[in-house]
């Protein structure tokens, strides 16, 4: 095989539908990773918070093309032209449900299984002709979407007894502080208060970031791309630092509840911890290579250029170090954020998928016949 994706979640299922349209048979695809179903972690988290819908819109899928969109595949499901109109005021989120859906049925029928090897990899290897994987291959290229590389606590609470993190499953006590200001820690106020929370305390570093999507549009433009890649490395890691501060969505759907438990005395805003029965840590992910084994040992052993804990790849998300000649390593997912600041979404993962295929294409190992 020619090709191998290493992470078999969201960021390696997206890339790999855009590989496989680009003309590669699944028999040419090697996907390495530990789960068979590529949702089967973002379906734990899902859970664990009780999400009902999507953040992202009508491009939140895991296809090759932006469109037709989710939208469109619910418009004519129901018949009714109500997402479409949503859809065009950046209004319609996909309930988790339609999302889990399309991944399944996409799964389905994209070869996912055959291309599926199993196995989580610990080294990549620079070789003539390739990248050996654990002594695999070699492959000519590689994209690495490792996922990321684990949950986030604060060091004070690490074997606090009343401590939970927000994506591991858990109910809800009569006393609850949510540590943690975005999308995960605003389901949490609300999901403590449904379940009859007498307190809920939100503990925050700073005030939450309102806007619809986790980095503002611009970042998904090519105009908006362009700006952020001409920036020097210290600028686009103190960009970076800005964009990527925790947020969540403007709306009444947020603010009423809040505002009405807020008003019983049943929610609060402190700047630290006090004796609530549960504390739920919605802090998020552990961000930096250095915290994946696997980008870890890669960087040390090539000596790759690195930034302020991101692995500073070229803009199509490709290792600049590691690419030329016949052979291409990228990353996508969060480790691509150097690349594209929403790399941890799905238009992020379609986006290097995309460019990973050109270079493919390039080098003569794929043909875009479908």
């Amino acid at each position: 095989m020619a090709v191998a994706v290493v992470g078999s979640g969201l960021a390696g299922f997206t890339a790999y539908q855009t590989l496989r349209r680009g003309g590669l048979a699944a028999e040419e695809i090697a996907v390495f990773g530990t789960q068979d179903d590529p949702a089967g972690a973002f379906r734990r988290r899902a859970a664990a918070i009780r999400q009902r819908r999507m953040r992202s819109e009508s491009d939140g899928h895991c296809l090759p093309a932006t469109f037709p969109g989710l939208a469109v595949r619910t418009a004519l499901r129901r018949r009714s032209p109500v997402p479409l109109l949503a859809s065009a005021f950046d209004r319609y989120h996909p309930t988790l449900e339609e999302f889990l859906v399309h991944v399944d049925r996409l799964r389905e029928r994209s070869g996912w299984e055959r291309s599926l090897q199993g196995g989580r990899i610990e080294r990549v290897r620079a070789v003539d002709g390739g990248f050996e994987l654990d002594g695999l291959g070699p492959f000519r290229h590689v994209l690495l979407a490792p996922g990321q590389p684990g949950l986030h606590v604060p060091d004070e609470l690490r074997g606090d007894p009343r401590a939970v993190h927000a994506y591991e499953p858990h109910e809800y006590a009569r006393t609850v502080t949510v540590i943690g200001a975005g999308i995960a820690a605003a389901t949490e106020w609300l999901n403590a208060l449904e379940a009859g929370a007498e307190e809920v305390v939100s503990v925050r570093r700073r005030d939450p970031v309102r806007r619809a999507l986790n980095v503002p549009r611009e970042y998904f433009s090519r105009r908006g791309l362009a700006a952020f890649h001409r920036l020097s490395p210290g600028e686009r890691a103190a960009r970076l630092r800005a964009l990527l501060v925790p947020s969540y969505p403007p709306g009444a759907a947020w603010d009423k509840p809040l505002a009405r438990a807020a008003a019983e005395g049943r929610f609060r805003v402190e700047p630290s911890l006090n004796g609530s029965e549960q504390v739920i840590c919605a802090t998020g992910f552990l961000r930096g290579f250095r915290h994946d084994p696997l980008l870890a040992r890669l960087v040390g052993e090539h000596g790759l250029e690195t930034v302020d804990g991101w692995i500073a790849v070229d803009p199509d998300g490709s290792v600049p170090a590691l690419t030329g000649g016949t052979r291409s390593l990228a990353l996508a997912g969060a480790p691509a954020q150097w690349a594209f600041p929403a790399a941890d979404t799905l238009a992020g993962a379609r986006y290097v998928g995309h460019r990973f295929l050109r270079r493919i294409v390039a080098k003569g190992d794929a043909c875009r016949t479908r």
